[in-house]
């Protein structure tokens, strides 16, 4: 828990005032200390005497949003632990847009103010409790496991690769039974009933988009004697949202018929 009033300081970075006013209230009912500001560039500066816990920033702000915050903060040694959450219009694109620019997680800006609270007190929460596989897989005996309901898997895949993680994560949503295998933060070899390399984690990705409900395991030091995946997890995880947003408007377009 959370004690109201002690709780993790979190800098809000939103230009729509009154959106900012109702989330910071949200946040502070969870327990949050909470500094707003409308202006990503002066709110950076205040970061070398008041570091927050974790920065909540909107992607679509007019001169610096998220993104660009994510690249920034993490290219300098003393604030690459800061948490990093972008607050954007909830599409599997921007989603992976916010990973791909190094944001720890992402929020649907679309959701209640006290949705979006709720979520940021997990993310905080889950990594207070060691929620990071730098910190968790340290041993040969510890796993990372998750629910994919509350961690996307895209999400999951890049912590993993930016931590540098060798092992199998082993992926369970729906009909998909499937397993990845890292090595040093690359994905080395893929496996998803018939399929296995490069199609196989485009067909993995693919299908937990569709299912969302899921359940993930990561084995540290798990290793795998095959080299099927040829491709950078950033390339497979961009081809596999490209095609399914392509088989999402070639259904609508049948639909429509």
């Amino acid at each position: 828990m959370i004690a109201p009033g002690r709780g993790p300081r979190i800098l809000l970075i939103d230009s729509n005032v009154y959106f900012a006013k109702r989330l910071a209230d949200a946040l502070k009912r969870e327990g949050f200390d909470v500094i707003s500001s409308t202006q990503a560039a002066y709110a950076l500066t205040t970061l070398e005497y008041d570091e927050p816990s974790a920065i909540l920033c909107s992607t679509s702000m007019r001169e610096m949003g998220a993104l660009e915050i994510a690249k920034i903060i993490h290219a300098d040694p003393k604030n690459s632990a800061l948490q990093i959450i972008a607050l954007g219009d909830g599409s599997q694109r921007a989603l992976m847009e916010a990973f791909q620019a190094g944001c720890d997680d992402y929020i649907d800006r679309q959701s209640a103010p006290a949705v979006i609270a709720s979520h940021v007190k997990s993310i905080i929460i889950s990594k207070a409790e060691g929620f990071q596989p730098t910190q968790m897989l340290t041993q040969s005996d510890t796993s990372l496991s998750g629910n994919l309901t509350h961690h996307d898997l895209t999400g999951v895949m890049q912590m993993l690769g930016h931590a540098r993680q060798t092992g199998a994560l082993h992926i369970n949503a729906g009909e998909t039974d499937a397993v990845l295998f890292f090595d040093a933060g690359e994905i080395r070899h893929a496996e998803c009933g018939n399929l296995f390399g490069d199609e196989a984690v485009i067909h993995i990705l693919k299908s937990c988009v569709q299912g969302a409900a899921g359940v993930y395991k990561f084995a540290y030091g798990t290793t795998s004697p095959q080299c099927t995946v040829l491709r950078s997890a950033t390339d497979l995880m961009l081809d596999a949202m490209r095609e399914y947003d392509e088989g999402a408007r070639d259904t609508a377009d049948k639909e429509a018929l």
